[in-house]
This record gives structure tokens, sequence and C-alpha cells, in this order.
């Protein structure tokens, strides 16, 4: 076992966290992060229906158990995405055991180039469990207008690059948001604010 998640051994030894489980999340606590923005006030993220790779629609409620990670990018950017997946992959590391149901979920903000084939393998090229969705332009746009994303095209020579803002956006295994941490932040760092949201699910 890793030292990130002492915070929880504790608490399963006092026997609160399998209650915890049973019941379900406790909306009601206010959690205090480390390194991360408390986001549990804002509405972000609820309503956003996009497809994977294999043509499936997919919704906040299809990750419910799971613990999902989402962040926006695009297959062509030259180090923020690359940075952000090979980050969750030491995310998932660093949580041991409890890897498995933090859940890391790419939205392309690129679907002109980013074709599901392009997505799944870029995706998990990181991790066989990540996620990729896409939208037409139009639902690309209201799902990033949805959890507060910037973006915009960048003219590059005869074709273009893409500016766009990098959080990650945490939300519990009950599908509240929790958490937004910033890509300055390490995997360490967000393992330990991870933990955090662990202790009320």
């Amino acid at each position: 076992m890793n030292t990130l998640m002492t915070r929880r051994k504790v608490i399963a030894s006092m026997g609160l966290l399998s209650l915890g489980l049973l019941a379900g999340c406790d909306d009601s606590k206010t959690l205090s992060y480390k390194y991360g923005k408390d986001l549990s006030s804002q509405i972000l993220g609820r309503t956003f229906k996009l497809k994977d790779a294999q043509g499936h629609e997919r919704f906040l409620s299809s990750f419910r158990g799971k613990m999902p990670m989402v962040f926006f990018g695009f297959t062509q950017c030259p180090a923020v995405c690359p940075t952000a997946l090979a980050r969750a992959v030491k995310i998932k590391k660093l949580l041991g055991a409890d890897g498995d149901i933090f859940q890391p979920v790419f939205i392309t903000l690129d679907p002109e180039r980013d074709t599901p084939e392009v997505l799944d393998a870029y995706v998990k090229a990181f991790d066989p469990s990540f996620v990729a969705l896409y939208g037409s332009l139009e639902e690309t746009a209201k799902t990033a207008k949805e959890f507060g994303v910037f973006y915009e095209k960048i003219p590059s020579g005869d074709t273009y690059t893409l500016s766009h803002s990098a959080t990650s956006f945490v939300f519990d295994t009950s599908g509240r948001l929790r958490l937004g941490l910033s890509p300055s932040l390490s995997a360490k760092q967000c393992a330990e604010d991870l933990a955090t949201v662990m202790e009320v699910c």
C-alpha cells in the first residue's frame, strides 16, 4: 500500500468506509483539498451527451460507480494533452487498488480531425481503461461551454492548432462534481486530493 492512502486506511479501520459505500456518497460533507480547487458548489458537466469510440452514447451517468476525471484536448496537442494523460497513468498507479474506480475521460475539442479510431488509439496507448469521447462541432462547443472550458482555433501554416484551458474535472462515484485539478499539479498531489474524494464515497 502507498502512503497516499493513509487517511483512507484510517477511515477503513474505523469501519466508516464500508458504511459510506453502503449508504452512497455523503453529499453534505464539505471536503478540504490540499492542492486542487473545490468545485462542489458548481453545476458543470451534468447534461453532456457524446459518443465513445464504439459509437455508444455516453452521459455523466454512464460513469456512475466510477470516479471520472474529465479533461479536454485533442490528439495533435503537442504537450498539454499527452502530459495530462501520462499524469493520469501515474495517478492510477499511486491510488493502488482504488485505481480501479478512477476513470479518466478524454473529450476531444477537435472532432474534425479526431476520428473515433484516432481517439481510441490515442488514449489507449496510455492505458486501455481510458475513455475518449467526441461529438459534432455543435455538441463539442455545447459540452465545452457546459464545463466552462475555453478553446479556439489558431491558424498554423496550412493547418491549425488549438488553444484551450486544461483543468481536469473530478466527479465522485455518485456523479457529483467535487474537484478541479490544474495542469501544474503533480500526479502525487492529484492522488492525494482524489483520496480525499474517496473518503466520502
